[in-house]
């Protein structure tokens, strides 16, 4: 079955908000078998809603339409869609007076205009409100046309509560599963590379398939199977998993959810070592990062934000003459805010991050300049520089924390 998500709002289009409903639309269809081919975000004009799924009728066979069915003037998905499917608008008895009720049973007074909210097209079947808003499921040509509300909560009731069982009595008889293959220190090309092998014979076969997504210093390995049943699919996709791990070696940190951070907490607890971060250009991105995983506690003792020069001294323990003599972007500083975190914290690993995020060079050094360190138990820091490339001053500081955690990954590791 093939599918195709409109979602109407100017709001949308202005950038004033954020198109999540499709997404999750769209896993929720991936998991019943439902093919999605394309996302569509349309204004507040019912001309253009109108050719936007004029288009979309022509191709799928079920369309979501999420939005524009509130009580003002620029709701006009209901008008948009009575025209695509060639029925007038109606008004529904039943659907007035739950609107009358809705309002009276919290004290208030319905406004009239809300009662456009009854108006459906002609032999539509209702979708039940959530809010104020009922959806409606018809019949355009061809192709069914669902409609939902735009607000986040009420439209996830409705698509799992309406929209996917209607669609499974359909027929959909597959289901879609992945499962994410996370690394760190590998550029997409390289890991790409390093998978060949497995991607050639993937496409000869065409299911599963695998997909490359990079994002800011870890690349994620996505493997995509479907089966009559999620079980059916799970064992297509858990092979090409192991195989994919096991390609890549050290570069795997964890499965799905799991970044580096989780990899560096499993590594900590079975090392029995406890971690505390000294921070400058990250602004305390890492240590928000380790926080997240469930259990930090048992292992991380916390971290330092030094962001000023001065306060790498006096909080981070740095000394004054290596900051005098090296700056705050140096090698050199890095190791003794690891140190100084270390020994502060009373931790027994220290991790430092300092680099310039722009959007000048600071102290000689350029933008998109990062310098890592680590102090172990052996009390020797090791550091490293890395030279991001052109980015704004969030994707740096975002890089900078996942360059940092996959570099204490890489020295825990060599630890033993």
């Amino acid at each position: 079955m093939r599918a195709e998500i409109v979602a109407v709002g100017s709001e949308l289009l202005l950038g004033h908000n954020v198109d999540t409903n499709s997404a999750w639309i769209s896993a929720r269809l991936a998991e019943v078998g439902v093919d999605v081919f394309r996302h569509t975000v349309v204004g507040d004009n019912v001309e253009r809603i109108v050719a936007a799924l004029a288009e979309a009728c022509d191709r799928a066979d079920a369309i979501i339409v999420t939005g524009g069915l509130g009580p003002t003037q620029d709701d006009l998905t209901r008008l948009a869609v009575a025209r695509v499917a060639r029925v007038p608008l109606e008004r529904r008895p039943d659907l007035a007076d739950g609107l009358a009720a809705y309002f009276a049973a919290r004290g208030r007074e319905m406004p009239a205009n809300n009662l456009v909210q009854a108006d459906l097209p002609a032999g539509a079947r209702v979708l039940p409100p959530v809010g104020t808003a009922p959806g409606f499921a018809v019949s355009a040509g061809a192709t069914t046309v669902y409609c939902v509300p735009g607000v986040p909560r009420e439209m996830e009731v409705m698509v799992a509560r309406d929209v996917v069982p209607d669609l499974v009595r359909r027929g959909v008889l597959a289901t879609t599963v992945s499962r994410t293959v996370r690394t760190a220190g590998m550029s997409e090309s390289g890991v790409a590379e390093l998978l060949a092998p497995v991607v050639d014979e993937l496409d000869a076969a065409g299911n599963p398939t695998v997909a490359f997504l990079a994002s800011r210093g870890e690349t994620r390995v996505r493997v995509t199977g479907k089966g009559p049943s999620r079980d059916a699919a799970l064992a297509l996709v858990e092979p090409v998993v192991e195989r994919v791990v096991a390609f890549l070696g050290a570069g795997f940190t964890g499965l799905d959810d799991e970044g580096v951070e989780h990899a560096v907490g499993r590594m900590l607890l079975r090392m029995g070592l406890t971690l505390a971060v000294g921070e400058s250009v990250t602004g305390g991105g890492v240590g928000a990062r380790l926080v997240a995983v469930p259990g930090a506690s048992a292992w991380f003792r916390g971290g330092l934000v030094t962001y000023a020069t001065d306060a790498k001294a006096s909080l981070g323990g740095v000394d004054p003459v290596i900051l005098e003599r090296e700056g705050p972007v140096a090698e050199s500083t890095a190791a003794a805010l690891a140190a100084g975190a270390r020994r502060r914290l009373a931790a027994d690993v220290g991790l430092a991050v300092v680099g310039v995020a722009g959007p000048e060079p600071q102290g000689g050094r350029a933008v998109g300049t990062c310098c890592v360190a680590v102090a172990g138990p052996d009390g020797v820091p090791r550091s490293r520089t890395v030279t991001l490339p052109g980015r704004s001053r969030a994707d740096i500081q975002e890089f900078a924390a996942s360059i940092a955690l996959d570099y204490l990954r890489r020295r825990l590791a060599a630890m033993g």
